[in-house]
C-alpha cells in the first residue's frame, strides 16, 4: 500500500465501519437464521457461531445465547449494556463489535464486558466514553477506541494484555499525563494511533516491540534526545500536523536505522532534520524550509553508500528545484519522486 496517499494499514484509521479488520460478512449471503439466536437479531446457519444485530435500531444490547464467539452490534442507537446480556458467554465470545452507538461509562452495568474472559478484539469507537472499558481476558489482540471522549486512560489498565498488538485511541481528548502509564506491561504492541488528541509529547512508556506509531493532529513540540532509540522495532512514525519547530528537534533523534517512513508534514521545520540512510519516505511538506542540506540525507556517499530514500516531499515550503544542491543527485539516486510543488 502506498504510503503516499492513504496511511499504512488504513484499516486501523478508517471511518468506514466495513472496513474495519473484522470479517463481517452479510447475513443475507450466508443462509437463514437458525434456531438459537436472539430474535431480534440473526445468526445465519453457515455461520451459527455469529451474531448479527447491526444496523437494527436497538436501544439496548440484546441477551447473547450460547455459542455466539462473533457479535455485531455496530450502527444502532444503544445506550446501554444490562447486567447478564454476556452470561452465556463469557468464556467463549471473542469478538464484540460495538461502533456507533450512543455507550456512556454510567450505562455499562458490573456484569457485563467485565465478564469477557476469552475476547480477542473489542472495537468501541464513535460512542461517548468519557474512559475505556477495557475486558479482563488476557487473550485480548485489539482495541479500538476512537471518537469518544476520553480525557484520561488510567495507568494499569492494559498491564496483563501479553497479546494486545494493536490500540487505536485517535478522536479523543487525551493528553500526555492521561496517557503516561498506559501501554506499561505489553509486550507484543505493534501498532499505537495516538493522533487526533491533545498531546504535547510523543506517549511514554511504549514498549520496545511498536513497528508503527501515529501521532498526527496534536500538539507535540519537541522529541525526546534518543526517544526512537528505545523502539529499535519503529517502522513507521507520523508526527503530521503538530507543533514542532527545529528547537524542539535534538539532532539525529530521527538518525535510527529501523525507520522506513517519516512524516513531519504540517509543522514548523525550517530545516531537513537528520535522517538514517535507510529511511525510505520523508514528509516535510508545509512547513518552513528555506535551505537544504545534503548531509542531513547523506553524511557519506560512494558506490555502495547512499541515501534509500524513494519518496521527499519538500512542496509548500521555502525551497524549489533550484536550491537543490549538485551532489543531490549521488545521494538521491534512488528516489522516484521529490515534490517541491
Amino acid at each position: 500500500m502506498s504510503p503516499l496517499g492513504l496511511p499504512l494499514l488504513a484499516v486501523l484509521v478508517s471511518v468506514a465501519l466495513c472496513q474495519y479488520d473484522y470479517d463481517y460478512q452479510p447475513h443475507s449471503m450466508l443462509g437463514p437464521s437458525g434456531p438459537n439466536c436472539n430474535q431480534e437479531c440473526e445468526c445465519p446457519v453457515l455461520f451459527p457461531s455469529a451474531m448479527y444485530c447491526d444496523s437494527r435500531k436497538l436501544k439496548s444490547v440484546p441477551v447473547v445465547p450460547t455459542g455466539i464467539k462473533y457479535l455485531y452490534l455496530q450502527n444502532n442507537q444503544i445506550e446501554e449494556i444490562k447486567a447478564g446480556v454476556f452470561d452465556n458467554v463469557t468464556a467463549e465470545l471473542r469478538w464484540l463489535i460495538l461502533d456507533n452507538n450512543h455507550i456512556t461509562n454510567a450505562k455499562v452495568e458490573k456484569g457485563t464486558i467485565d465478564k469477557l474472559t476469552g475476547l480477542e478484539k473489542l472495537y468501541f469507537s464513535y460512542n461517548n466514553l468519557t474512559e475505556p472499558i477495557i475486558p479482563p481476558s488476557k487473550s485480548l489482540e485489539e482495541l479500538k477506541m476512537t471518537h469518544n471522549k476520553f480525557s484520561k486512560f488510567p495507568s494499569g489498565l492494559l498491564s496483563d494484555k501479553e497479546n494486545l498488538t494493536s490500540v487505536n485511541l485517535q478522536f479523543n481528548q487525551l493528553t500526555s499525563d492521561a496517557i503516561s502509564g498506559a501501554f506499561k506491561g505489553l509486550k507484543k504492541l505493534l501498532s499505537l494511533d495516538v493522533s487526533h488528541n491533545k498531546l504535547k509529547k510523543l506517549p511514554a512508556g511504549v514498549p520496545s516491540s511498536l513497528e508503527i506509531l501515529y501521532a498526527d493532529y496534536n500538539d507535540i513540540d519537541s522529541v525526546g534526545a534518543g526517544y526512537l532509540n528505545k523502539l529499535p522495532s519503529l517502522q513507521y512514525l507520523r508526527i503530521s500536523h503538530n507543533k514542532l519547530a527545529d528547537a524542539g528537534i535534538p539532532a539525529g533523534v530521527f538518525n535510527v536505522s529501523s525507520l522506513l517512513e517519516l512524516d513531519l508534514s504540517f509543522n514548523r521545520l525550517q530545516s531537513v532534520p537528520e535522517i538514517h540512510r535507510q529511511l525510505e519516505h520523508l514528509y516535510l511538506q508545509a512547513n518552513e524550509i528555506s535551505k537544504i542540506d545534503m548531509s542531513r540525507l547523506c553524511k557519506f556517499v560512494d558506490y555502495l553508500t547512499f541515501s534509500h530514500l524513494k519518496t521527499l516531499r519538500l512542496d509548500g515550503n521555502n525551497v524549489t528545484h533550484s536550491d537543490m544542491p549538485s551532489d543531490a543527485v549521488n545521494c538521491l539516486r534512488q528516489a522516484s519522486e521529490i515534490l517541491f510543488h
